[in-house]
């Protein structure tokens, strides 16, 4: 870590630290444990508190010049010295737990400071429990909070393979699965999760079943698998929460898609981790500037806010904590505009334009920069392409495309972009090729299986996949994934609805699909492929019709709840949740 003030203070510094090390002008021995540590008093209580009131109270002999200092091994304290010259820690997997409580004994913030930082820079699934309990005992608010919100993020993973987790206390435990904040797909697994942890010392912890169940939203399980698990599972019997257990079972059975009564706290919906923002897009004869956000938990669409201007046929990514809206068209131009929207302050901001005007644009973010390829600049469709640094605010021109592209789609893979399909002002197109940075180059690859404008890419799991758009005679509901090691197409199931010029993302490792043109007209429906099962599921539909629009995932904010449906009006949801 590096914590100098400037170049005149660093070399002042610099020479006390040499003087120190020849034992010149020293006037404090620091002794710890036998081990004798030459100092200045001055550069200690620049450094720590302690040491300053140590050197200086009232009590304190002003001549007295050996100190023993108790409390803390030998190796830690010249750490501490050393930084206090420094001003530099090195912070390690094996000094960390003994520096952390040192520093902090010693008020050195500057080394407090730089093993939370470090911890934080360790943060797993397997050691989060662990540094957020550290924090107990050692003030690093920051640290503190950052570990907790991992927890809540990544609770599914740590409740099934963590043994930190077994050590919860009953209070830190239920600290935890109370939270709206609690990232899980489906509350089964907090249910899980109690089971484990009652399960590690059941004749401790059975007792207070009760207790840790009523903080699981236990009306969101499904039926048949809280039925199994009072019947199989030896922590569930013969213990006092059964009859709680048995009336949340006929809550469950009593209620329907749309009598369920969320008011129940063991029926009120998590909140989202991440939601998916459809943005702007063409809805009846105009485009709309209208941002709507979908709350997996609840099913639910919310109109969140709205673009800058109306605009369809753009491109959005979601890079740094910015959403970034690029070129596209409202009705009379065509846009080189580009600008980014700050989904916790909520406010637009104009970037650099684009070196051209691209509706129909091909978007994707790789290494820290934002790709736009093709598209229509309202006299021709384009093969240039260009990149955005998001830390100079500047657009450069790469290598263009092999083909002019329009109404094409770009996804970024193991530090390539591919770009696939399209229009080339003649024909739909099945070609793709693929640019690498390292090379400034476009190279082509295997087609698709089908002609596709219109259509939609992402990546998933390793893959690209492709879905929908038009051949030039119907709109699609196929859809295909790209094996970039054996470097072929294989088909996907069909989605529910065929669509061109709509929304694609993945959210929760899952291929959400919503709205587009299906050949008849312009649709709000939507759905998501699901890998574990293979199968495509509809979803609730979108509030209003819309093409042309763009999609993102959103994640890890700390005002998620503004972007989800409102928890205090879930006592009569649209269905329940369904994903």
């Amino acid at each position: 870590m590096e914590n100098r003030a400037g170049d005149q203070n660093h070399m002042d510094y610099t020479i006390l630290n040499k003087l120190r090390q020849e034992g010149k002008l020293c006037d404090v021995v620091i002794n710890v444990k036998g081990t004798k540590l030459n100092g200045h008093k001055i550069v200690l209580c620049a450094c720590s508190t302690y040491f300053r009131i140590l050197f200086t109270g009232d009590w304190t002999n002003s001549q007295k010049r050996v100190y023993n200092i108790p409390g803390v091994l030998p190796e830690m304290m010249k750490i501490i010295i050393e930084y206090a010259y420094t001003h530099s820690v090195v912070v390690t997997k094996e000094n960390v737990e003994r520096l952390l409580p040192a520093a902090d004994q010693f008020y050195v913030l500057g080394i407090v400071q730089a093993c939370a930082d470090f911890l934080q820079a360790q943060l797993c699934t397997q050691n989060c429990i662990g540094i957020w309990r550290f924090t107990n005992i050692y003030f690093c608010p920051d640290l503190r909070h950052t570990a907790y919100r991992f927890i809540l993020q990544n609770f599914e993973e740590i409740g099934q393979t963590s043994q930190e987790f077994l050590e919860l206390t009953l209070t830190e435990l239920c600290d935890i699965i109370e939270k709206d904040h609690l990232n899980v797909k489906q509350e089964d697994r907090v249910f899980d999760a109690v089971l484990r942890w009652t399960a590690h010392m059941p004749t401790k912890r059975k007792p207070h079943l009760f207790l840790v169940l009523s903080k699981v939203r236990m009306v969101l399980m499904n039926t048949r698998y809280l039925m199994n698990n009072m019947m199989s599972s030896s922590v569930m019997k013969d213990i006092e929460c059964t009859p709680f257990i048995m009336n949340t079972l006929r809550t469950i059975t009593a209620s329907n898609d749309n009598s369920l009564n969320y008011c129940l706290r063991q029926g009120r919906p998590r909140l989202p981790y991440a939601v998916l923002l459809a943005i702007g897009g063409w809805s009846g004869n105009r485009p709309t500037n209208v941002i709507e956000s979908y709350d997996t938990q609840t099913n639910c669409w919310v109109t969140v806010a709205q673009t800058e201007s109306p605009r369809a046929y753009h491109g959005t990514v979601y890079l740094n904590g910015f959403l970034y809206c690029l070129g596209g068209y409202n009705a009379v131009e065509f846009f080189s505009a580009a600008c980014k929207f700050d989904p916790v302050t909520r406010t637009w901001h104009n970037v650099a334009p684009m070196h051209s005007r691209r509706c129909y644009v091909s978007v994707a973010v790789l290494h820290g920069c934002i790709y736009a390829m093709g598209g229509f600049d309202g006299y021709t469709r384009l093969s240039s392409a260009e990149r955005y640094e998001p830390t100079t605010n500047q657009w450069s021109l790469i290598s263009p495309m092999n083909e002019h592209r329009s109404d094409a789609s770009a996804a970024a893979l193991d530090g390539k972009v591919y770009v696939c399909g399209g229009f080339n002002g003649e024909h739909c197109l099945c070609t793709a090729e693929y640019y690498s940075p390292d090379t400034n180059q476009w190279t082509q690859m295997t087609p698709m299986k089908s002609r596709r404008s219109g259509l939609r890419a992402v990546t998933l799991e390793g893959e690209v996949y492709v879905a929908g758009g038009f051949d030039g005679v119907s709109r699609l509901r196929s859809v295909e994934a790209y094996d970039s090691l054996a470097g072929i197409w294989r088909q996907m199931p069909d989605m529910l609805d065929m669509r061109s010029n709509f929304g694609m993302a993945v959210l929760d490792d899952r291929l959400f699909v919503v709205g587009g043109f299906n050949g008849f007209s312009t649709t709000f429906y939507a759905e998501y492929f699901d890998l574990e099962t293979n199968k495509w599921y509809s979803i609730q539909h979108m509030g209003m019709v819309r093409s042309a629009l763009s999609c993102c995932a959103v994640g890890d904010l700390p005002n998620i709840a503004e972007y989800a449906s409102p928890r205090v009006s879930m006592e009569t949801p649209n269905s329940k949740p369904s994903v």
